[in-house]
């Protein structure tokens, strides 16, 4: 956890820790007047959004990082992909590497070679360019619920359902970029790692939601380890883990999560380094990896997240293998009224370009 994070979150903070809390918290005020402001431009008409012929399907959040927007925009881009619709996913491209490309870009890309993934901070210029050179059909807005200068036809979005409480009050004194109010926006509501809070808790939070968006559909889903992935390109399964000492490290928004996984899969993690989400590791990092592992003789394995794997590319660290810990997103409910709205757009859409 980073510690400005930790800062947020610490359900016991000490004086100090508790004294910036509250500093931070008093600068949310024009920050949510700041965000007022910009939402109650598009939704008074003062501000345009740009409406793209094909079908947008926006996917965000309200939290920064770790609700796991990538796996639920690899759902839809399988699901579209099975009924052969021609889909492009469109992100802001956020911690471009020397390719040009970001790690979520280069993970995508592996998991969906057939599936464009442009980047712009512009949306309305990738989904331009979607549809007149590559002549897609469904844009999926990725980390799109705040950039409303693209009109979507359907927002989905994305709730952790262990998101501490204390966590809750806007940026930069918590960790929220919106308020719940604005799920009134949303058509969908996704309570992701539901699996990781009881039914009472669950029940609790479908609620709160409910008050803030009566028009949502509510679904529940969970992470799920899918796959062991090793240069080049190989799949292995996440039984090999069971009993083994590893190594890990991410540079993701929500570290917690990938270590509780690694150790619910059996494996025994010795140690873990964590980075900012999105870093971009330079060969002091990989040196420094490299030495770490010396210090732990019984390890036989170093795991990290397929964001981090895409971009670090080597079979091994410091003699022992590197691998990566595919993650896929799995709706626990509500699936069938997912998929019966997105087949009605992918409807409405066809019969308007006819």
């Amino acid at each position: 956890m980073s510690d400005w994070r930790r800062l947020l979150t610490d359900p016991h903070p000490g004086l100090l820790a508790w004294a910036m809390r509250w500093c931070l918290r008093l600068a949310s005020f024009p920050y949510a007047w700041a965000m007022w402001s910009r939402n109650a431009g598009y939704t008074w008409g003062l501000l345009k959004a740009t409406r793209s012929p094909l079908l947008v399907v926006s996917i965000g959040n309200l939290s920064v990082g770790g609700t796991g927007k990538s796996p639920m925009v690899a759902w839809l881009a399988r699901w579209m992909r099975k009924r052969y619709v021609r889909v492009a996913v469109l992100s802001r491209g956020y911690g471009e590497l020397d390719s040009g490309r970001n790690d979520e870009a280069l993970e995508f890309e592996l998991q969906f070679p057939d599936v464009p993934h442009l980047q712009n901070p512009d949306r309305r210029t990738s989904a331009k360019l979607a549809e007149e050179e590559l002549e897609m059909e469904v844009l999926l807005l990725d980390d799109g619920f705040q950039h409303r200068r693209l009109a979507r036809d359907i927002d989905l979005v994305l709730l952790d359902a262990t998101h501490p409480p204390v966590g809750r009050w806007l940026l930069p004194g918590g960790l929220m970029r919106e308020p719940l109010s604005s799920l009134s926006r949303a058509a969908v509501v996704v309570l992701t790692r539901a699996d990781q809070v009881n039914a009472e808790e669950l029940s609790r939070q479908q609620r709160r939601i409910k008050r803030y968006a009566p028009q949502s559909l509510v679904l529940t889903a969970q992470h799920r380890a899918a796959s062991l992935w090793v240069q080049p390109a190989q799949s292995r399964g996440v039984d090999q883990l069971q009993g083994v000492d590893v190594l890990a490290f991410c540079a993701i928004g929500n570290p917690e999560s990938f270590y509780r996984s690694l150790t619910e899969l059996g494996a025994r993690v010795v140690d873990c380094r964590t980075w900012r989400d999105h870093h971009a590791f330079t060969a002091d990092d990989m040196a420094g990896l490299a030495d770490w592992v010396s210090a732990y003789p019984t390890a036989r394995l170093m795991v990290c997240t397929m964001k981090d794997w895409v971009k670090i590319q080597e079979p091994s660290v410091g003699g022992i293998e590197l691998a990566a810990l595919q993650i896929e997103l799995q709706i626990l409910s509500g699936q069938a009224e997912l998929e019966q709205r997105l087949e009605l757009l992918l409807d409405k859409r066809r019969f308007a370009s006819d």
